[in-house]
């Protein structure tokens, strides 16, 4: 995997007129079998979350994955966190 390429973002959403406070984490990360695995965790901020972990065949489509649910939760609000 090259060094340019997203592997790791902290997305989050706040409204404080609704007490919220969220976080989306997408990560992409080697598996043990050589391959990429999509890594997404997602809650409250400030409380443990939940975590899912899609294994995919190649960095490529893990990025593909990435890419489409970041399209999905900006459109909910979600903004990337620097």
């Amino acid at each position: 995997m090259a060094d340019d390429k997203i592997q790791y973002l902290i997305l989050d959403r706040r409204d404080p007129s609704c007490n919220m406070a969220r976080y989306y984490v997408l990560a992409i990360e080697p598996s043990l079998f050589g391959t990429a695995t999509l890594t997404r965790e997602w809650g409250r901020i400030g409380r443990p979350g939940q975590r899912r972990i899609e294994i995919c065949d190649s960095y490529d489509q893990a990025a593909e994955r990435l890419e489409s649910w970041l399209r999905r939760k900006s459109r909910r609000g979600y903004v990337v966190r620097f």
